[in-house]
């Protein structure tokens, strides 16, 4: 089995790689990039010169080039001690056109093409766009710049290597004193009284790398983290992987202890606090609260994140489909072609020829209506009662699934050979279908539940747009509408990894229930 395990897991990262792989081919070769300009109001804006560099800077920003502006080399070369700050500022200023240049700009813009040029990079000229003589046009200064498209096999590699990130004393690059981690046994989030074990370092991302709270899973660290890239238009400037899990709804304020020992009713989670150069002395009010740099925290809100919606729906519709679809396709499996048999072959036929979006709004017509059920999903209000209508729009479909395969896998075995002879032992109709029948038919459905459950944090797209829960279930459409291509790659991750894991787990829980089940290499 644990051979089995790791081959499984191979292939499993395998095809991870190339799903991922073939989204990138998709979205950064066979599809115009100049799309993610469609709903851009700045790039209407801008004009002659400005309107290329400002693609430029775009594409870079959504990983289709790498781009280098002649000023941000200069910069580089100041960095690197080849040129001092003063000679940068007298180099830096190209001329209207190339003519136009000095000996030593002209020097130094041939350099700077010589070096791009040899590593791949077009480089480009745009002289200045004028009105007159003496006057430039509105955004037709002259631009200097090299750029190229990122190769697939480097993409890749860039992407899977900056997956998953370990926190270090040397993640700042600033001077930030001493280097160091810290173990406390008081908290100074909780003002240093309370016994609460938490270690915390400078130099880190993070202030707090390991921590205990009241909230489950109770202890939480940040010490490695998951880096599914940085959202664009979905949720600017937030990763992935935080939008998914970040919880949502308004601020929940209770009585935060600052490093400094000031208290405020604030919703800030000083847990959550990351480093941001210079932002100590930047606002006022952070120095009344920190001690040092670490003053970029996240809030506290009273909901649940997108996943979280989407996996509480998720599940509480699969435990409603089990309960209810697993007895009726036992009753509809024993009674074939009675009244029960005809009764759920037409609620199997209905639910599954019908599309989702008519029975979803027919159910949302009737609760509300009738049964006076909220029908729309309000984070704010606390009311259990908006859960119900779309926990049953969920489970409907899968309540037929249940029933239709339960019934089919046990017709199958009812007209096996091992039944008759049961039947020839003098075994009853009920101990052959206890203790063979059903546990032989139920072995395909629990090879489901892992993915049922794993596909549980994906949610449901129409579902939750119906009933406007703020779940996962219309990420990746959002992202595909916005193209927002961090988002749609780090969501095809998410949906492959729990696609390869519920085949997995399905594999090793039905060799758990059925012991004829082996995955082992030896011979029999």
């Amino acid at each position: 089995m644990t051979k089995y395990i790791i081959r499984r897991l191979i292939h499993g990262a395998i095809s991870i790689v190339i799903v991922v792989a073939l989204v990138m081919i998709l979205i950064y070769a066979l599809m115009d990039r100049n799309l993610i300009f469609a709903s851009d109001a700045l790039y209407t804006k801008q004009n002659n010169n400005q309107k290329t560099t400002y693609k430029c800077q775009r594409w870079e920003e959504y990983g289709y080039i790498d781009y280098v502006t002649y000023s941000d080399w200069l910069t580089e070369l100041v960095n690197t001690g080849e040129i001092d700050a003063d000679k940068r500022t007298s180099l830096v200023s190209i001329g209207k056109t190339a003519d136009a240049d000095s000996d030593e700009v002209a020097e130094y813009v041939k350099a700077f093409t010589d070096t791009y040029k040899s590593k791949g990079y077009s480089v480009k000229r745009l002289d200045a766009v004028m009105l007159s003589k003496k006057k430039v046009a509105d955004g037709g200064n002259q631009a200097l710049f090299a750029y190229k498209d990122i190769p697939l096999y480097h993409r890749l590699i860039t992407y899977f290597t900056k997956l998953i990130q370990v926190d270090n004393i040397h993640n700042v690059k600033e001077d930030i004193g001493e280097r160091k981690l810290t173990f406390t046994l008081h908290d100074p989030a909780y003002g240093g009284e309370k016994f609460s074990p938490a270690i915390m370092g400078n130099g880190t991302t993070h202030k707090y790398l390991l921590y205990f709270d009241s909230k489950f899973p109770y202890i939480h660290q940040n010490i490695v983290t998951i880096n599914l890239g940085v959202s664009y238009s979905v949720n600017t400037g937030v990763d992935v992987f935080n939008t998914m899990s970040k919880t949502q709804g308004a601020y929940l304020k209770s009585n935060v202890i600052y490093p400094t020992g000031a208290q405020e009713l604030s919703a800030d989670d000083v847990h959550t606090a990351t480093y941001s150069a210079g932002s100590l002395n930047g606002l006022a009010i952070n120095a009344g609260r920190y001690t040092d740099d670490y003053t970029n925290v996240l809030t506290v809100k009273n909901g649940r994140s997108r996943v979280g919606y989407s996996f509480v729906f998720g599940i509480l519709s699969i435990i409603l489909s089990y309960a209810i679809g697993l007895p009726i396709g036992l009753l509809m499996a024993r009674h074939k072609d009675g009244l029960i048999d005809k009764i759920g072959t037409v609620y199997i036929v209905f639910i599954i020829s019908v599309p989702s979006l008519a029975y979803i709004f027919l159910v949302k017509a009737i609760g509300g209506s009738l049964f006076h059920l909220p029908t729309t999903f309000n984070v704010e209000a606390t009311t259990k009662l908006m859960f119900i209508l779309p926990i049953i729009s969920l489970s409907l479909r899968s309540i037929g699934n249940t029933m239709r395969w339960l019934r089919r896998f046990m017709i199958d075995q009812m007209n096996a050979d091992y039944v008759k002879f049961a039947r020839s032992g003098g075994l009853t109709e009920n101990e052959i279908f206890t203790k063979h029948i059903l546990k032989n038919a139920s072995i395909p459905i629990i090879h489901g539940i892992p993915a049922d459950i794993l596909f549980a944090l994906v949610g449901a797209l129409i579902t939750e747009r119906v009933y406007a829960v703020p779940g996962a279930g219309g990420l990746l459409v959002e992202a595909i509408q916005k193209y927002d291509n961090a988002v749609i790659v780090g969501v095809t991750l998410f949906y492959a990894v729990l696609t390869v894991l519920s085949y997995i787990l399905g594999d090793v829980l039905m060799a758990m229930v059925d012991p004829r089940i082996s995955f082992s290499d030896e011979k029999r």
